[in-house]
């Protein structure tokens, strides 16, 4: 049953005269695993990615952007919801095993901007659980086609066993273990056809790729292409993957009025070594709570609002995703609390604006490892996966190691590496994100505190 606010959608749909009078179509594309440093704008030499770096010059690139997760599901949920994953009970990676799902209650981005009259899909990777109640189709998508979890999750994974992997379309499995070749391409013709077929109501098109999540693969256009080994091919086809919607797009005269967003739910998972992206310049990787981890790219276009040829340097986050889509959309949030903030004054290039963030939170599962605020970030003592031996490689993971760290504070504007721990030297910022951080433990809680968080809501359930 829809949600009683979708009942004035069809009202909306009638209210529109002309392309120009209706609210802008969204366009979200969400990569699995890209890293800050995977894109030839964000300093990728090995490769080439034009059109991502056209889009770019058309548009925003953002420098301090982050997920509030640095895992696919955990990610996905924050995005959906404008949530930390711990408000709203979606930890790590649902795998097929898993027996919940995002609840029901949750206001999801599409169901919001269904309630606007927006036409909405979804082409990719969802892992906010596979079971039937908490598939897209039950929360807000008109549309459904691929993986209901990472593409990992089959017989042929190197190290686990899992089943065979469904491949969806809408509600029901139509292969299991499709040719994963085909993902990318699949995807993309799925998408070129939903926007053909809205192109005269406004729309939501979610396009959560696959890749470059292992095990990597890469249609038969783009194999040997870059010359860069598959992980470069793979990015490629991603690329063009975008130029094929944005030259969708233009076909359609659709553009002016179209927000184009592009990102990553996480880091790299360097453990994966050629297999794998790059994190830049940055420490650690896929989870974790260091920068290498939950800073990735952003870019955002939206002709005639963003100012072309930007770059942005405030702290921002995939929480905010819903609040803004949903403002521009002139759409409602909820009556639930939610953490994202509407960062129009950023992307508009309003003067002045500001990070709406007074703290930002690192937690991995329930545990808080990190906070940050302003250029200020202080880590926990906390254990976390490292790099410390050799990578895998062709697909074989391998290097990683636990590491530590004690109480450390690093300004990420000289040492975005977080290489020198500087809290001696400013007790008085150590103090003030103590206190910032017993807001956050009183809120979600922080389990290397034993601390439950007062705030935090239940996953939907398979009953």
């Amino acid at each position: 049953m829809l949600r009683p606010l979708m009942l004035l959608a069809a009202v909306l749909i009638t209210s529109w005269t002309s392309a120009a009078d209706r609210p802008p179509n969204f366009v979200l594309v969400y990569c699995d695993d890209l890293g800050y440093g995977d894109l030839s704008c964000y300093g990728r030499t090995e490769y080439k990615t034009p059109r991502l770096d056209k889009l770019a010059s058309e548009g925003m690139r953002f420098t301090d952007y982050h997920t509030a997760a640095a895992v696919c599901s955990a990610s996905r949920a924050a995005l959906m919801t404008g949530c930390y994953p711990q408000r709203v009970g979606i930890l790590g990676a649902l795998g097929p095993q898993a027996k919940h799902g995002i609840n029901a209650d949750e206001l999801l981005l599409p169901e919001i901007l269904k309630a606007q009259g927006y036409a909405t899909a979804i082409y990719g990777k969802w892992h906010l659980g596979h079971l039937p109640p908490f598939l897209p189709k039950r929360h807000g998508f008109d549309d459904y086609f691929g993986l209901p979890y990472s593409n990992d999750m089959w017989p042929f994974h190197p190290t686990a066993k899992f089943p065979a992997l469904p491949l969806i379309d809408g509600d029901a499995t139509i292969h299991l273990n499709p040719d994963q070749t085909k993902l990318t391409q699949w995807y993309t013709e799925r998408a070129v056809k939903f926007i053909e077929t809205n192109k005269d109501q406004p729309f939501f098109l979610y396009l959560p790729h696959t890749f470059p999540h292992v095990p990597l693969f890469v249609g038969y256009d783009h194999y040997g292409k870059t010359g860069a080994g598959i992980y470069g091919d793979v990015i490629n086809e991603i690329d063009s993957s975008v130029g094929r919607i944005l030259d969708t797009l233009d076909r359609l005269q659709l553009a002016e009025n179209t927000v184009v967003v592009f990102s990553s739910d996480n880091g790299p998972w360097i453990t994966y070594g050629n297999h794998a992206g790059s994190r830049g310049r940055f420490r650690e990787a896929k989870g974790t709570a260091f920068e290498g981890g939950m800073r990735v790219p952003l870019i955002a276009r939206w002709p005639s609002k963003i100012p072309p040829g930007k770059t942005c340097g405030e702290l921002c986050t995939n929480m905010d995703i819903l609040p803004t889509f949903t403002a521009i959309a002139g759409g409602k949030l909820g009556d639930r609390q939610i953490d994202g903030h509407d960062i129009r004054p950023l992307l508009l290039d309003q003067p002045g604006a500001k990070s709406p963030y007074e703290a930002f939170y690192y937690y991995w599962n329930h545990g808080l490892d990190g906070i940050r605020s302003g250029p200020w970030k202080l880590h926990f003592p906390h254990t976390f996966p490292s790099l410390t031996g050799e990578a895998g490689r062709d697909g074989k993971p391998g290097g990683i190691t636990q590491g530590k760290i004690e109480l450390s504070l690093f300004n990420l504007a000289d040492d975005p590496g977080e290489q020198t721990n500087v809290l001696d030297d400013h007790p008085e910022v150590v103090a003030r994100l103590q206190k910032l951080a017993d807001v956050a433990r009183a809120d979600l809680g922080d389990e290397h505190q034993k601390l439950a968080g007062k705030n935090r809501r239940a996953a939907g359930k398979n009953e």
